[in-house]
């Protein structure tokens, strides 16, 4: 199924020095700075139950295709009501034509191809070949979580926990004398969005974890920070933020303590929600110039975007939709007071693509504080990845980005997602170096940077 050459130039020079490009970083290993894969797999290391669980239920580029064509998530399983698993991965083979042309075919032939075996595509006549190919593989030792990391040669992976976590599955996964390393990231969006589901009880929750008077903007900021130490002793290095502007503000203690005021008590205006979330990522820009923890912010997407979908089946279910996002007033009151801290970093994604070259490089290349995240979500793809290094590379330079995170729920998508991207960065090498823009051993380092020497360093891995 997988061609050596995919991804790479059809022109013969440029294709030539991808290839030897690709020989260099298809043996690295795999840097996982951010994702949202379940700490309990690695904790427990369990079998997987069955393919349905492993292939399509946690993954969201998968179902929200299937929705979109009317097929109800009700009949995939993501009701948490019992569904056959073996009718569910039916109803997903009879769909696969569905994916033609999108990253999440690529990445589930390699996965297909690399991990099972399989030299043919998924279709309704071998749906059960398949399946009982893989749920006998997934009972062996080799497919438990943890051989899975080593099989993948990943040397680090962070999944992503709410502020009020205990990290139970982070403590147990240390005390059990395994040598993978898998790391928390702190994401206070729980406890600093207030039209956040359970935003009050998450707010008291926080104060019983830290001892604090979260009543009082003191008490709350201490609670955070406290919670950032607790992070930061598991082995945390980053923080994430999920808001759907990127604007901030810097609005002095007594102000920001009476707009606390509003929060906390319930009394605040719809405008008060979005000037305390703006508030609060200087406020957690100023935390981390103390603590060192590597801030990450991901705006722009308007999160359950299809109420019905919410109220039915919760938070997370495909319906995010992207939306236009302004980076540079919206982030000056932050820069205006962290930007130029050398040992702040402060990781930066959109949804919009028109920021790329107008704003996003722009202000990368000029802040040291800055650094650009990859690709990201919808466009974790061939073709938004070479978007974003010919937009952001002009202006920013590679070294003001920070490699390739993956960002994914789907366990066995990890590899695939970074061969992907390794091959598209090779690409662009390869073509630099045909045009003569760039000398054939400056692409031998930079395959190795664009691979896992940004994302160590940006990340502090």
């Amino acid at each position: 199924m997988l061609h050596k050459d995919r991804l790479f130039p059809a022109e013969g020079v440029a294709r030539d020095v991808a290839r030897k490009l690709y020989q260099v970083a298809e043996k690295l290993p795999i840097v996982s700075p951010h994702g949202h894969t379940d700490p309990s797999w690695f904790a427990e290391n369990e079998a997987f139950p069955n393919p349905t669980a492993l292939f399509i239920q946690p993954d969201h580029y998968v179902f929200r295709m299937l929705y979109s064509q009317g097929i109800s998530l009700e009949s995939l399983g993501i009701s948490g009501q019992p569904a056959d698993p073996r009718e569910v991965w039916r109803i997903f083979a009879r769909n696969y034509y569905l994916f033609r042309g999108t990253p999440t075919r690529a990445w589930i032939d390699y996965e297909f191809e690399n991990l099972f075996g399989f030299t043919e595509r998924l279709s309704e006549k071998n749906a059960d070949a398949f399946y009982e190919t893989i749920d006998k593989k997934l009972k062996e030792p080799g497919f438990r979580p943890r051989a899975l990391y080593e099989q993948f040669n990943l040397e680090v992976l962070a999944t992503t926990d709410a502020a009020t976590d205990t990290l139970e599955h982070h403590a147990k996964i240390r005390a059990s004398g395994w040598k993978g390393r898998i790391v928390p990231t702190f994401r206070p969006d729980g406890v600093v969005d207030a039209e956040f589901a359970g935003f009050k009880d998450n707010i008291e929750t926080l104060g019983k974890l830290t001892g604090e008077d979260v009543s009082s903007w003191k008490g709350y900021l201490d609670a955070l920070r406290k919670r950032r130490a607790f992070f930061k002793e598991m082995g945390a290095t980053a923080t994430d933020h999920g808001h759907l502007t990127a604007r901030t503000a810097d609005l002095g203690e007594a102000k920001a303590a009476e707009l606390y005021g509003k929060i906390y008590k319930g009394t605040f205006e719809a405008a008060d929600v979005e000037l305390f979330q703006a508030q609060m990522l200087t406020e957690l820009a100023g935390m981390s110039v103390e603590d060192g923890l590597v801030m990450q912010l991901h705006p722009g997407s308007v999160r359950n975007h299809n109420t019905k979908v919410y109220e039915k089946f919760g938070r997370d279910k495909g319906a995010d939709i992207p939306s236009p996002t302004e980076y540079v007033r919206a982030l000056r009151p932050l820069l205006s007071k962290y930007g130029n801290e050398t040992g702040f970093t402060l990781i930066l994604f959109t949804l919009d693509e028109t920021s790329y070259s107008r704003e996003l490089a722009p202000l990368a290349g000029h802040y040291p504080a800055l650094k650009l995240g990859p690709a990201w979500w919808f466009h974790d793809s061939p073709e938004g990845m070479m978007r974003y290094r010919e937009q952001v590379t002009e202006t920013a330079g590679f070294y003001n980005t920070c490699g390739f995170n993956d960002d994914t729920r789907a366990l066995l998508s990890i590899p695939a997602r970074h061969d992907v991207a390794r091959r598209v960065d090779c690409a662009f090498l390869g073509r630099l170096v045909a045009e003569h823009r760039l000398d054939e051993d400056e692409a031998f380092e930079l395959i190795e940077d664009l691979t896992v020497n940004l994302a160590r360093k940006a990340y502090k891995l």
